[in-house]
C-alpha cells in the first residue's frame, strides 16, 4: 500500500466538533477501502493568506494515510462534493513521519513561552540616554 501525507481546509462556520466529525467520516472511507489512518492531527482555525470563497479563516487537518490509491482517489472525490471542505491536498510520500508534526511542534514551543511578552525579553537592557 502507498503512504499518503492528506491536508484539508474546513470552513470557519463549522464548529471543532464537527470538523472531528468530518475527519472520522474520511476515516471510515479509508478503512472500508483497505486503508489505515496512522496520525490525525486537528491544527485548529486558522487565518488564511487569502480569502477562499469568502472565507477568511479554516480549520486545518492533518492525516497520515496508508492505503491503497483507490481508497484515497474516493475520499478525495467525496471531499470535492462536500462544501464543508474548502481545500484539500494529497501528497504521496515514501516514509510518513513519526511523532508530532511542524505545525503541533511550533503550538508546544509557542505554549513553552507562556506569558512572556516582548518587554519581558527586553528587561534587561538599560534604559536609553538622550
Amino acid at each position: 500500500m502507498a503512504l499518503y501525507e492528506h491536508i484539508y481546509l474546513a470552513r470557519q462556520d463549522v464548529s471543532a466538533q464537527q470538523v472531528e466529525e468530518l475527519t472520522a467520516t474520511l476515516t471510515d472511507m479509508i478503512t472500508q477501502g483497505g486503508g489505515k489512518i496512522t496520525k490525525n492531527e486537528y491544527w485548529g482555525l486558522k487565518s488564511l493568506s487569502y480569502r477562499i470563497k469568502k472565507n477568511r479563516k479554516a480549520h486545518y487537518s492533518l492525516l497520515n494515510i496508508d492505503a491503497p490509491h483507490a481508497a484515497v482517489a474516493e475520499m478525495e472525490r467525496q471531499m470535492r462534493i462536500n462544501e464543508d471542505i474548502l481545500r484539500f491536498m494529497t501528497v504521496r510520500v515514501d516514509a510518513l513521519e513519526e511523532g508530532p508534526s511542524a505545525m503541533m511542534a511550533k503550538r508546544d514551543r509557542d505554549d513553552d513561552r507562556g506569558d512572556r511578552s516582548r518587554g519581558d525579553r527586553f528587561g534587561d537592557r538599560r534604559p536609553r540616554r538622550f
